[in-house]
């Protein structure tokens, strides 16, 4: 995998198809905020590789295939490769450093033929899904480079990546209530500090925030993930199922660290508004939405998995175009009660939370440089404890949750008796 390539490569997909990649944040004359490309100023990416002075086996983690006559499924540990490899963190991609707007490392290994990739790309550019479309469009251009160099050759399926087509979508869409949104306008505290109605200029300008490096994984089976929603209801989606399992025993868990039941649990869950609306499946922009459901912390103790799915479901339920509407209204007119409300969802005395982004449908396992297909999905360290990251698993045909849990919370969370059933705990 040669960095000349990829770098000559990214230029060129960047240049034809995704311009805003090298575009920095600015505040227009109305006070919102946008990114724009100026070539006099452009944001250039960070991609660097780097050499690991171990082998890539020695951070992997492994557990036998309950598929028969199947070897046994890999795991990337990624506390081990931080606390073992030498290596320092991996930057984020935030615009708050010179050409921090992508940041991509690949990554060697001594002795090994495993070669890992690493990105980073800014989240006011893409949401996950057009991250993912953008990689495999810039992996495309690398296989087709000759005939890219030759001007022969253009994507059979182009992104659509500039904002107002979001709008324009929804433009005659009648906007709707979202009840998650009276009940934090009702019930979460002001701020401790002053904040304007429009902080875009204030949020840009954010300095870093700490990851959280009490990162942990769960592995469920193809087989496992079967069976728990068979135990709790086959008429309900595995992934409505993982939620209200998971929202119940990090209730449970909270409950043995605090020595207290919290009032509420918030189970958060990021869906693609592209799936509820006319916008474009093309829109490579930053098009997901959040469902929020408030939830007694009662009513999860003394209700079956099956209760809290069918609560989770008809949350989720009222997520239409119109629901969209709204939240992209607040979104970019109202950030104050946006930022209010996300500092509120953490795991408190007070509340019980679970943020779920369900990522395995990303098109994670097509990527191709020209070397080959990804064999094992990893997970960097991110922002928000409380907050689990979804992978699929190629290997088994399961499901890798990337779960940001203190380490003494997770440590309760692994001896309660229904993880000990379902989950296999991994690092």
């Amino acid at each position: 995998m040669s960095i000349e390539k990829l770098q000559h490569s990214f230029c060129k997909i960047v240049a034809d198809y995704y311009p805003i990649v090298v575009g920095l944040p600015t505040i227009d004359q109305e006070g919102n905020a946008l990114i724009k490309v100026d070539p006099a100023n452009l944001c250039i990416p960070d991609i660097q590789e780097m050499t690991i002075q171990h082998p890539a086996e020695a951070f992997f983690e492994s557990r036998p295939s309950d598929i028969k006559g199947n070897p046994d499924v890999l795991f990337f540990n990624t506390r081990k490769f931080y606390r073992e490899s030498g290596a320092e963190l991996m930057p984020k991609a935030n615009y708050q450093k010179e050409n921090s707007g992508v940041v991509i490392r690949i990554i060697r290994f001594k002795d090994s033929p495993y070669v890992a990739f690493s990105f980073s790309l800014s989240h006011g550019i893409f949401d996950g899904i057009g991250a993912m479309v953008f990689i495999n469009h810039w992996a495309e251009y690398t296989r087709n480079l000759a005939d890219v160099d030759a001007g022969n050759y253009k994507l059979a399926d182009p992104p659509l990546n500039d904002r107002q087509i979001f709008h324009d979508s929804l433009k005659d869409v009648e906007a709707l209530k979202v009840p998650y949104i009276d009940y934090f306008k009702e019930n979460v505290p002001p701020l401790p500090f002053e904040l304007p109605e429009n902080p875009a200029a204030a949020l840009i300008n954010i300095p870093d925030i700490p990851v959280c490096e009490e990162q942990h994984m769960l592995h469920f089976s193809s087989k496992t993930l079967n069976r728990m929603r068979n135990d709790v209801d086959p008429a309900h989606t595995i992934n409505t199922v993982l939620a209200a399992f998971i929202a119940k025993n990090m209730l449970l868990a909270n409950i043995e660290v605090f020595g207290t039941t919290p009032l509420l649990t918030c189970v958060a869950i990021a869906y693609d508004s592209r799936l509820r609306s006319d916008i474009p499946q093309q829109y490579s922009g930053n098009a997901s939405c959040i469902s929020v459901a408030p939830i007694s912390s009662q009513k999860v103790l003394d209700g079956t998995y099956q209760d809290l799915a069918n609560e989770l479901k008809e949350h989720s339920a009222r997520n239409q175009s119109g629901h969209t509407k709204t939240f992209l209204d607040i979104l970019e007119n109202d950030m104050k009660l946006m930022f209010q409300t996300s500092l509120s969802l953490c795991n408190t005395p007070a509340s019980s939370y679970v943020g779920m982004t369900n990522v395995r449908y990303m098109p994670f396992y097509t990527i191709d440089f020209g070397y080959g297909k990804p064999g094992i999905l990893g997970f960097d360290y991110y922002m928000r404890e409380g907050m689990i990251r979804v992978l699929p698993n190629s290997q088994d045909g399961g499901v890798d949750l990337v779960v940001n849990f203190r380490d003494e919370f997770f440590e309760k969370l692994c001896n309660l008796e229904d993880v000990k059933k379902y989950a296999d705990v991994i690092y």
